[in-house]
């Protein structure tokens, strides 16, 4: 059930704004109805973005993530995301993320949840 909340959590996630190293902090929290918390996941990352054409900027991030679930001690996972960000047009922006959060700090691949986000940006 946990996995299935975080995996929730890690698409609504957005990229950085500006080249080179950054740090990022970031909490996305569940609720059912109004007042009913389900889960919170804070990440605190450090990254890095590139920008290998004018129009293209790519980034990675990584750290410690800290997963509150209601009425349950709060546990500390790794998480990550790489994503690239593209402008298409004056008006028209592409992107797309991969997250990976771990599941017991273990890297293993058959228990490792991965989230992707995939979109774009329309101005008028």
């Amino acid at each position: 059930m946990k996995s299935i909340f975080t995996a929730s959590a890690l698409l609504a996630l957005s990229a950085p704004a500006f080249a080179g190293p950054y740090a990022n902090i970031e909490n996305n929290t569940q609720w059912i109805g109004i007042a009913e918390f389900e889960v919170g996941i804070t990440e605190v990352h450090a990254g890095y973005e590139l920008q290998p054409g004018e129009d293209v900027a790519i980034y990675i991030q990584a750290g410690p993530a800290f997963i509150h679930v209601e009425d349950v001690d709060t546990e500390t996972e790794v998480s990550g995301k790489i994503g690239i960000v593209a402008d298409i047009s004056t008006n028209v922006e592409l992107y797309g993320e991969v997250a990976f959060i771990t599941e017991d700090q273990e890297f293993e691949l058959d228990t490792l949840a991965l989230g992707t986000k995939v979109g774009g940006t329309f101005r008028f």
